[in-house]
């Protein structure tokens, strides 16, 4: 668990809407209390009865999945458990995110990193690292929303496209350190995050294609 939390009085009392999920897949996510702790809750359940609702179930196991081996962990939430098996419950991490935060120390980056790290080792990507996916609660940073994370098998550590995943999150991190706190990456840190031509080869042939769609 992180910082302590009140706990919650009332199982039975209104969930705050933190978001509503407007797009594709996108859950509603709210506040509400779990077994008495304090929780958020991410819920798919509109999709019951749909052709979408076994994807929503996948994402919810996937999501469900990581959190559970990232248990104990102080930079992720703790699970608190599936619900119906379209909504996941969560901790609920005081603080504020990286994005709303009006001043962030260097040494939050830095304990960040070493987060990062860590769970590459652990084989498991973020892959959608952005200043609203990072709470600081009590100078601790914690990564939270794993729907897109990956957990690359023991025998593809080493996958081009693992790799390609890892860059991809250094990159973020070193992007929104220097956005705020004006700290430029190191050429050593510029060389690892730097696109190999492969990938650099695909966005452009991407950037094409799109926009021939478009005109078509």
């Amino acid at each position: 668990m992180n910082n302590f939390v009140s706990p919650c009085v009332d199982d039975t009392a209104p969930a705050e809407l933190l978001k509503r999920g407007e797009r594709l897949l996108e859950p509603d996510v709210y506040r509400t209390c779990l077994n008495g702790q304090p929780a958020v809750v991410k819920d798919y359940t509109r999709y019951r009865g749909t052709p979408l609702s076994l994807l929503a179930r996948l994402l919810v196991r996937r999501e469900a999945r990581i959190l559970q081996r990232l248990s104990g962990w102080k930079h992720a939430p703790a699970l608190l458990g599936t619900i119906g098996g379209l909504a996941l419950g969560m901790e609920f991490i005081p603080g504020q995110t990286l994005s709303a935060a009006q001043s962030v120390g260097v040494e939050v980056f830095e304990q960040l990193q070493y987060a990062l790290s860590r769970l590459h080792a652990a084989g498991i990507t973020h892959n959608d690292l952005h200043g609203t996916n990072v709470m600081v609660s009590g100078g601790v940073p914690v990564l939270v929303d794993f729907t897109s994370a990956w957990r690359s098998p023991r025998w593809l550590p080493v996958h081009p496209v693992s790799r390609q995943l890892r860059r991809s999150d250094m990159k973020n991190l070193l992007k929104m350190r220097q956005r705020l706190t004006g700290l430029k990456p190191t050429p050593s840190q510029a060389a690892l995050v730097a696109d190999p031509r492969w990938v650099a080869s695909l966005r452009v042939g991407w950037k094409r294609f799109y926009r021939w769609f478009k005109s078509a």
